[in-house]
């Protein structure tokens, strides 16, 4: 009779292999449409991680169900990198993202962000020139800023707003710029104005294009929304991270089984 632990292990991987599939699929479809840096950067990360679980299924599934000893080794082996990367991983994400906050701004319904608020790992990865050219295509491509330009609202209304933290920081220029509003992305400096204490105010153009793309505020939304991103990652790999031990711990027993079978090919056993 065919051993609970090993069934258990082969409909895992099954269903990790289905789902293996379309993860795939939308990686090769991301790679034959993409135009952007942004979607460049999507492609690799969703192939890579389609074909690392269609392998490692394949590997635990005929390491189970048609008792190849040595695959089942490699599966294990595999889910137990996997489990302690995560384990690492998830640690810190909660010590990089435990620094930073919004702002608080008196008579407006959005927050404000400052990249020095930040930790400094994160910091530096939005200061990396190259980091922060493929962020900002991303950012551009999704029109966050076009998004808001299209609500056609007077400044009241619009500084009554709970902005995104990257639409705070980066469609608009601080408030302590003090600039004149005429529209959410096009604000005039005062007349006379050459330069500021606050480099985001110097930065500021009403070029669609540039607007406060390259300002420290942007780059602390950006940020604010990769906290906000990492801690709920977070607290979904910790939930991983069980069903990851439990997974492990049946195939620690399917091994077992296997290595009983190959001890002793003549014993037939019921179950785990």
């Amino acid at each position: 009779m065919v051993r609970a632990s090993n069934n258990l292990i082969g409909i895992l991987n099954i269903l990790t292999l289905l789902l293996s599939i379309p993860i795939l699929g939308a990686g090769i479809w991301l790679g034959h449409r993409a135009h952007t840096d942004c979607e460049k950067f999507l492609e690799r990360p969703v192939i890579v991680l389609g074909v690392f679980l269609l392998l490692l299924s394949l590997a635990g599934l005929f390491g189970s169900c048609c008792r190849v000893s040595c695959l089942l080794w490699l599966y294990l082996f595999v889910m137990f990198l996997l489990i302690v990367l995560l384990f690492c991983f998830t640690v810190f994400a909660f010590v990089v993202t435990n620094r930073g906050a919004g702002e608080i701004v008196s008579g407006r319904g959005y927050k404000e962000y400052r990249l020095g608020d930040y930790s400094h790992w994160l910091q530096k990865r939005v200061e990396n020139a190259a980091n922060w050219r493929k962020i900002r295509s991303c950012l551009q491509d999704s029109e966050v800023c076009k998004s808001l330009q299209e609500r056609n609202q007077t400044f009241d209304e619009f500084i009554n707003n709970n902005l995104s933290p990257t639409q705070s920081g980066c469609c608009k220029p601080p408030t302590e710029c003090n600039f004149t509003y005429r529209s959410e992305t096009v604000w005039d400096k005062p007349a006379g104005f050459t330069s500021s204490n606050n480099p985001d105010c110097n930065t500021w153009q009403n070029d669609p294009s540039v607007l406060c793309y390259d300002c420290q505020s942007c780059k602390g939304g950006v940020l604010a929304n990769i906290k906000n991103d990492w801690r709920k990652v977070a607290i979904v790999n910790i939930v991983f991270l069980i069903f990851l031990v439990v997974v492990y711990s049946v195939g620690c027993c399917a091994r077992r089984n296997n290595n009983r079978d190959d001890a002793y090919p003549g014993w037939k056993r019921g179950y785990a």
